[in-house]
């Protein structure tokens, strides 16, 4: 059985522990970000996003289990002066071991349970062009692409 449960304090100190410097390696791999700059630049995302931790209001942290052992996370934000009422997915992983298994798609269609029931009318997320697979679930779950940024890399120019 796939569920939600609250995230614990923690495991919200271990979740920034681990997810800053892959986020950080995500917008490198983007093409965001320098990588010398990427760790410090997602701590300050992660500092404004959060800016009482644990505790910051609007805020909601999610451990998806299966069958009571933990598979994954979900971030949600439905912080008010977001898009009309709507709550942004900031993140959402799945253990390897659990992939392919569905695990993703009920804990995305439980988090909607949970939208409904804190008022918010609609849910957005940002996926990394790369990664395929996420699209792929996002798409198959009924959202569609609202904004769409692409990027050509040049050859340097001859000195």
């Amino acid at each position: 059985m796939i569920s939600l449960r609250a995230m614990t304090q923690t495991e919200f100190d271990a979740y920034l522990v681990s997810e800053i410097p892959i986020y950080a390696q995500e917008k490198v791999r983007a093409g965001n970000w320098k990588a010398e700059e990427a760790l410090a630049k997602s701590q300050e995302e992660f500092a404004r996003l959060l800016p009482q931790g644990f505790a910051t209001p609007y805020q909601h942290f999610f451990v998806i289990e299966v069958d009571g052992e933990a598979a994954g996370r979900i971030w949600l934000s439905s912080e008010p002066k977001l898009a009309g009422g709507a709550g942004f997915i900031c993140d959402l992983f799945v253990a390897q071991e659990f992939r392919r298994r569905g695990v993703a798609t009920t804990a995305m269609q439980l988090l909607e349970d949970v939208a409904t029931d804190l008022g918010l009318t609609a849910l957005a997320l940002h996926v990394f062009g790369y990664n395929t697979q996420a699209r792929a679930l996002y798409a198959k779950l009924g959202y569609e692409i609202t904004n769409l940024n692409m990027t050509k890399a040049l050859r340097p120019a001859d000195v």
